[in-house]
């Protein structure tokens, strides 16, 4: 009996320590809620002191796992080698093959956390270009690749020289981050925040297309300026009319400019490609992350972080019958809460953050990730709303029926942060930009 209860002991003991490592390692399922739970009552500071401490040795061979990896992408330099290939087979979810291929370029430092002013240069983008890939490093390099190279198992690629660095040091500012990459008639668009007299403020840049050198000019300026980098950026491209394209702002963390029809923060507009006019296609907005026009609805789609919890899928139908401005709600109504206890005491105190948008005369998201998945790029083909996210590190594919209502979704996890997305008609796959360690992923469905 002595000996049942002591193994007993032992089992308990083990879930509970390899529970707990799970926790204070950050290698858990995002969305799950019992771990979710744990993590709200577990102090932050003490979760910490123990990975430190008493799992300092699985720690250390994670790390060392971690770096083999990136040694790996380091020596093979700009061969953009194969280093992972997957075959999934499951009644339950699409049949897909994933692919991925190393990228050249610096990896997010996981152990700063995702708000460190350092990790805004480590989110990379990619765009399609005739029949090559274009690749821009968070840090402003352009790489590019053939998309046959797809097939191999290299990718081949090749620096491509571009004059961001001469650019800003002309203008006397600095390249805090990108936010986009965007390719349409001959011309190259990036969205990126700059940093001037400690201001940080989000522009856009374009170039003609050239693969030899890529020679960017300013295009647009939001005039948007706050005194410090922020997160709360927006800066999504996408195509629109044939004239015109969308951009994405966030509220760069002055919760007063997503309601004011004055300030371009937490809007998204259309820009006139010629005459560089704007017109202000939704309000309300707080980080939109993700960005698509499906024309033959008039209909936009954007997904936006929410603050914790209360990531939205929004749909904005444009009517030609009147030219009201459609208004999400932000920072009045939002389905999250404050990431601690003073962040919501300031909520609190501003009236801010009411659960019902529809209530106060706001538009309520079609969807809502409670919690935060990190909602990221979206993509629209055949009746399927693909959604990607960097916390949850999983891409959601909702099908969209005729009453255009978001529902039920399948949820493909791939452990690994997704940055960008991109769809490739001509080989029916999804190129994705993956960031934990820099890659390129080929999604094939079958």
């Amino acid at each position: 009996m002595k000996k049942k209860i002591f193994y007993l002991f032992l089992i308990l003991i083990s879930i509970l320590f390899v529970s707990f490592w799970i926790i204070v390692s950050g290698g858990y399922d995002k969305q799950n809620k019992t771990i979710l739970f744990l993590k709200e009552i577990i102090p932050v500071s003490f979760a910490r002191k123990v990975r430190d401490t008493i799992f300092f040795i699985p720690r250390l061979q994670d790390r060392n796992k971690f770096l083999e990896t990136q040694l790996s992408k380091y020596e093979q330099g700009l061969n953009g080698n194969l280093f992972f290939e997957k075959k999934v087979s499951n009644k339950e979810i699409h049949n897909y093959n994933l692919k991925k291929f190393f990228l050249p370029f610096p990896s997010l430092d996981l152990e700063l956390g995702w708000r460190a002013t350092k990790n805004a240069k480590r989110a990379h983008y990619l765009e399609l270009v005739d029949d090559k890939v274009l690749v821009i490093s968070g840090e402003g390099e352009t790489i590019y690749f053939n998309k046959k190279n797809i097939n191999k198992k290299k990718l081949s690629q090749s620096y491509l020289k571009n004059n961001l660095v001469e650019l800003f040091s002309n203008k006397g500012t600095e390249l805090a981050a990108i936010r986009d990459l965007y390719y349409e008639n001959d011309f190259v668009y990036i969205s990126v925040v700059e940093m001037q007299d400690k201001k940080s403020t989000l522009n856009i840049y374009r170039a003609r297309k050239n693969f030899k050198n890529l020679i960017f000019e300013i295009f647009f300026e939001t005039k948007i300026f706050y005194d410090e980098y922020t997160l709360q950026t927006g800066g999504r491209l996408e195509k629109f009319n044939d004239d015109e394209i969308l951009l994405s702002i966030g509220f760069f963390s002055q919760f007063e400019s997503a309601q004011d029809k004055k300030s371009l923060g937490g809007k998204i507009i259309s820009i006139n490609k010629a005459t560089r006019e704007f017109s202000i296609q939704s309000m309300g907005h707080r980080n939109p992350q993700g960005l698509f026009f499906l024309k033959e609805k008039n209909l936009i789609i954007n997904s936006e972080h929410g603050p914790k919890g209360g990531d939205e899928i929004n749909f904005n139908f444009l009517s030609n019958e009147n030219n009201s401005i459609k208004n999400y709600g932000w920072p009045i109504s939002s389905y999250g809460k404050g990431y601690n206890q003073a962040q919501q005491k300031f909520y609190d105190e501003n009236n801010y953050l009411k659960k019902s948008h529809s209530e106060f005369g706001f538009i309520e998201p079609n969807f809502n990730f409670t919690p935060s998945i990190g909602i990221s790029e979206i993509f629209f083909n055949n009746n399927f709303l693909y959604v990607s996210s960097l916390r949850a590190q999983s891409l959601y594919i909702f099908e969209i029926k005729k009453e255009y209502n978001l529902k039920n979704y399948e949820r493909i996890k791939f452990d690994n942060r997704i940055r960008d997305l991109k769809y490739d008609k001509k080989n029916d796959i999804f190129l994705l930009i993956f960031e934990n360690t820099p890659a390129i992923g080929i999604l094939k469905f079958s």
